[in-house]
């Protein structure tokens, strides 16, 4: 099976399920629930870091790449569970940061302690250039006491690392050896198209520095390089690359096949339509026009040059989708279901974020003393400083915090949502006694019309091969698409909108078969009238 059909499911661990009752997610727990994954019929989960770090970054700040942190277990838990995913037919896709390592990592111990050899595996300079930092601050710290600084386009505990330099690569390289040893068969690569700064460093004032270490050419070559040393080996293994502020013309090239590159990419410009100026920290409702010309954009452009998006709505940095585009109080259920139907039928590999299954909702905090994650915390000073009241800094806290997605799944109405018999790390959500995953596996639909549009991917090619059109871009309230192959064709229908609007249906499609619907459309004539938030495909 291709990573065309395939479906992959994201894991944060710290949030999955908790076996030792210490409040933190583990690789046991992860183990313990694959055969509701096998249930569900995903086909690989993607876990978040795992590795041993201060967690300054939630893990994404890795001190050691080769071992487990305690915290999730040891060694043979995660082989235990690389064990029983093989047995369920589940494949294990790792998180790779190989843009930074924590200031903890041996390497950059290292180099602090004078060696010259780790000294070459950062990148040093007697002058910082006026790079901002992505978490504020400029991008440059001092590096011990010698007068000089290190790059840290992230937190200035997550040094960046010298891709110049070819002793870096192969240790990168070791490391992914490492995993395949496991029998490791996915890996998600964080932030790799920054990973190729220039040999000259030179202030940039143009969007924080962002276009003097984003997507440079020499990137493409790095890449290439670590495919043809290691995973471009094994058929089998699945990579996709997380892309900073990128474009469609590069994650094409990063995606074509004949390139040996990468089989897909994330990016992430559908999901900051809900951005005022293309600020995160404000608030406004999603810009639909604009969300549709990103996705009609990527889905044609990838489709005629051959690249793979990797689809998704939810992940671990951002808040749950329901809450951002959809009509939660009154249309929670149509709004998943059509959300899940919006990228699960479209070209591209979806992924299925931990709880979007159940229909999960952000957890409705009430006060800043029940965050965590140093962006909102940070985020929250600034806006007092910029002069919002408590309240309104709240508010927009509340709304964009990463942590939304980020408290325990709610797998029952217990105590502690079933997650842990201890407190759990971060606050549960609100709504853990209403939407959990025994009320929706007895009696909710949204999962089973998961397991649907998972199952359809593997029984139409024209689902996971077919090529992308748009279909009406310029309606206000309709998100569709046509799919096309080998005569087969498929249109899919979305209504956006808590409101019915009525569209013609194409006449190749007026008399189709209704492959899968969130409502219960009989029969398909020349016109149609979609009710709130519905969604439908229409075979031909």
């Amino acid at each position: 099976m291709s990573f065309k059909e395939k479906v992959i499911y994201q894991i944060y661990p710290k949030s999955f399920l908790d076996t030792n009752h210490d409040g933190v997610g583990d690789l046991l727990g992860i183990k313990q629930k694959i055969p509701y994954l096998k249930r569900l019929g995903v086909d690989m989960i993607w876990i978040s870091p795992i590795y041993p770090s201060p967690q300054n970054d939630n893990g994404y700040d890795v001190a050691n790449y080769t071992a487990i942190n305690p915290m999730f277990g040891t060694m043979s838990d995660f082989e235990n569970l690389m064990k029983t995913a093989k047995e369920h037919g589940i494949e294990v896709m790792l998180d790779m940061v190989f843009n930074h390592v924590s200031t903890d990592h041996e390497w950059f111990q290292k180099a602090l302690a004078g060696e010259k050899k780790y000294q070459d595996y950062f990148i040093l300079r007697e002058e910082p250039t006026d790079w901002v930092s992505k978490f504020g601050g400029n991008a440059w710290a001092p590096f011990g006491e010698t007068g000089k600084y290190y790059l840290h386009l992230f937190d200035k505990t997550q040094a960046d690392l010298n891709w110049r330099n070819p002793e870096v690569r192969e240790e990168l390289y070791e490391v992914l050896r490492f995993w395949m040893d496991k029998g490791v068969k996915g890996f998600r690569f964080d932030v790799i198209n920054l990973i190729g700064k220039d040999e000259v460093l030179k202030d940039c004032s143009e969007n924080d520095g962002k276009p003097a270490y984003t997507d440079r050419p020499i990137n493409h070559d790095y890449i290439h390089g670590m495919n043809q040393e290691t995973f471009g080996n094994d058929d089998e293994i699945i990579t996709v690359g997380e892309m900073s502020f990128t474009t469609v013309g590069e994650c094409i090239l990063y995606t074509k096949p004949e390139r040996k590159e990468l089989n897909m990419t994330f990016n992430f410009h559908h999901l900051k339509v809900d951005y005022q100026d293309g600020k995160k920290w404000t608030q406004m409702p999603f810009d639909f026009a604009k969300l549709k010309e990103l996705f009609h954009t990527w889905g044609t452009q990838m489709s005629e040059e051959n690249g793979w998006n990797a689809l998704f709505w939810n992940n671990h940095d951002q808040p749950r989708a329901l809450n951002r585009f959809i009509d939660v109080d009154n249309y929670r259920v149509a709004g998943a279901k059509m959300l899940a139907g919006a990228i699960h039928l479209n070209r591209g590999t979806p992924y299925i974020y931990m709880g979007e299954e159940i229909g999960m909702l952000d957890p409705d905090f009430d006060t800043m003393e029940q965050y965590v994650d140093i962006e909102s915390l940070n985020a929250y000073q600034e806006l007092l400083v910029e002069g919002k009241t408590k309240q309104e800094a709240f508010e927009i806290v509340k709304r964009k915090s990463r942590d939304n997605s980020r408290t325990p799944i709610q797998w029952d109405s217990g105590e502690y949502s079933g997650f842990s018999k201890g407190t759990p790390w971060i606050g549960l959500g609100k709504s853990a006694n209403e939407i959990n995953v025994a009320k929706e596996l007895q009696e909710g639909s949204i999962f089973s019309y998961y397991q649907q549009l998972i199952k359809l991917r593997k029984e139409y090619p024209v689902i996971a091969e077919g090529s992308y059109e748009a279909f009406l871009p310029d309606h206000p309230q309709l998100y569709g698409y046509i799919r096309r192959l080998d005569g087969h064709s498929l249109l899919v229908l979305n209504n956006f909108f808590p409101q019915e609007t009525t569209i013609e249906v194409p006449e190749e499609f007026a008399a189709g078969q209704v492959l899968i619907d969130n409502y219960s459309t009989e029969v398909v004539g020349k016109e149609l009238t979609l009710k709130p938030y519905q969604s439908l495909a229409i075979y031909r």
